[in-house]
């Protein structure tokens, strides 16, 4: 739908609107004093609903084109109002509405306003006429005379200040550009503005005021009683005509209601415990505006007492391995003596079953660590206590330490069979920062030798294994291990190596085919053995 369409139809809304405001002011009754004066000011929308002249997008010169004006997110409004009758005002209106840097729209505005009070809300209309201030980059400022037309809404909040819930005006002014655009361009030269405006705000009321409305107050004695006993409620009216007889209507959140005049008995007989409210109306018939007030009372209704029951639980045993039973006994007691019984047994972990006051938890598959066991107590009345107990899933012993098999190397010389190599010697020292990485390790060396060696050496395997000891507790490198941490043995099944077995705290070498070496008869070859001594010559005899 366009704009235009839509300001056709707020004209003829607001052409409606004024017959029907005209009888409501008309049939209004006049039993409150308007104020004075009133002041607006609040958030105005603004769709001029015209097209201005304006250069290609980006250019700032050029031939002028047409462009349509859209809407005015920015805005506030003021409007003044003198009441000079109860429905009659003379109002002064201020608009101001800003779109880009350079853009805006300003209106000055006076007229009349009339207005249809109620107790709670308030419709107006007003036509206005005034001055309307045009500002556009690179076009200038024009000023035109233009209208406004509409009507809106206040919601009484208090007799000082109101809420415009809305007020839409329909705004007109017909602007001139005819020094900016060329003949040509006529529908440009002298564009028509058919806008709407939409304002939100407070309205500040002055002077005047409400004829003091009628109050009632109320008052209840006792304000506390048991199940059973009545209350008395009284209801005294202020601001009605003295003259007139008053009529009481009584009712009750709770209890059964009887009396018609200014007191009334409540009775509490079956009512559960809780808080209660007595509402008294009071009004006089021969008002026909304003002439009714209501007042409440609260009072307590209190029950015999009830206790809920006592619970606790225990568990044994409390620690145990993951795959046990735990037995959970509670006891449940009622200290007003009614019956009580133990259900809904719920455990964080595993499963558990129960009856009676007795449950059972298994632990199957629980991880380690707490599980909670909890079960409910109620009693015949409804009322409920809770216990639980606690039981500890043990984490299970860690495996047994293993040796594992560190490395090995190779004893490929012929002529010393027994060395160790270079090669070897890198092996040894890796050997020597596992021992010394783990303080409390062992390791065990195994030599071997294949069987043609055996039969020219026989130790040859034993001598390669405290060969490599004598490496790793001094020797060339000068590892320094203890000697206490090392352990030499001989394995079968043949080769020309030695393996290093690492054995953690508390494990032991279990490699099977192994024997130990006799360190007492296998002694360490070094590499490069001192010459032996030349025996002297006899001396001639």
């Amino acid at each position: 739908m366009s704009l235009r369409q839509n300001t056709s139809k707020s004209r003829v809304v607001l052409a409606c609107l004024f017959p029907v405001l005209a009888f409501c002011l008309l049939a209004q009754a006049q039993d409150e004093t308007p104020p004075k004066a009133d002041l607006f000011l609040g958030y105005q929308w603004l769709d001029p609903g015209g097209n201005v002249p304006s250069f290609a997008p980006g250019t700032g010169s050029g031939p002028v084109q047409a462009s349509k004006l859209q809407s005015f997110a920015q805005g506030f409004g003021a409007a003044v109002g003198y009441n000079f009758h109860p429905n009659v005002a003379l109002e002064g209106d201020l608009g101001a509405s800003y779109h880009s840097p350079g853009m805006s729209i300003y209106t000055a505005s006076v007229g009349p306003r009339f207005t249809w009070r109620s107790e709670g809300v308030n419709l107006f209309a007003h036509a206005l006429v005034g001055l309307n201030r045009l500002e556009l980059p690179s076009f200038g400022t024009h000023n035109q005379v233009g209208g406004i037309l509409g009507g809106g809404i206040d919601l009484v909040i208090t007799h000082a200040v109101s809420l415009r819930l809305l007020e839409a005006d329909y705004q007109v002014t017909q602007e001139n550009f005819s020094k900016q655009v060329s003949p040509v361009q006529e529908n440009l030269r002298h564009s028509t503005m058919n806008g709407v405006r939409l304002r939100t705000g407070l309205v500040f009321n002055f002077g005047g005021g409400p004829t003091t409305p009628p109050s009632a107050s109320c008052s209840v004695q006792p304000q506390e009683v048991m199940v059973g006993e009545p209350v008395t409620v009284s209801a005294t009216g202020s601001n009605f005509n003295p003259k007139h007889t008053l009529g009481y209507n009584w009712s009750s959140t709770g209890g059964k209601v009887s009396g018609k005049d200014n007191a009334a008995t409540i009775d509490t007989t079956g009512l559960a415990g809780g808080s209660y409210t007595a509402t008294a109306r009071v009004s006089d018939p021969k008002m026909k505006k304003g002439g009714e007030a209501s007042c409440t009372a609260n009072f307590t209704v209190k029950e015999p007492p009830k206790n809920p029951p006592t619970m606790s639980c225990t568990a044994n045993p409390t620690s145990l391995q993951a795959g046990g039973n735990v037995t959970v006994t509670c006891d449940c007691k009622s200290p007003d003596n009614v019956p009580v019984s133990v259900a809904a047994w719920t455990a964080s972990a595993g499963t558990v079953s129960g009856s009676g006051n007795t449950g059972t938890l298994n632990t199957t598959g629980a991880q380690a660590g707490p599980i909670t066991v909890s079960a409910t107590c109620t009693d015949s009345r409804g009322l409920t206590a809770s216990s639980n107990a606690q039981v500890n899933v043990e984490t299970p012993p860690p495996p047994p330490p293993q040796s594992s098999k560190l490395s090995e190397c190779a004893f490929p010389n012929k002529v010393k069979p027994w060395r160790v190599d270079n090669t070897c010697k890198a092996v040894l020292d890796d050997v020597a920062q596992a021992l010394k990485n783990q303080a409390d390790a062992k390791v065990v060396i195994v030599g071997f030798a294949d069987p043609d060696e055996v039969k020219k050496r026989k130790n040859l395997a034993a001598e390669r294994a405290v060969d490599a000891k004598a490496y790793l507790s001094g020797g060339e490198a000068k590892q320094a291990i203890d000697p206490s941490r090392l352990e030499v043995r001989t394995g079968s099944g043949g080769g020309q190596k030695t393996e290093y077995w690492l054995v953690p705290a508390g494990a032991s070498f279990t490699q099977a085919d192994t024997q130990p070496v006799d360190e007492t008869k296998v002694k360490p070859i070094p590499d490069h053995p001192k010459p032996a001594a030349k025996k002297r010559a006899k001396p001639a005899q």
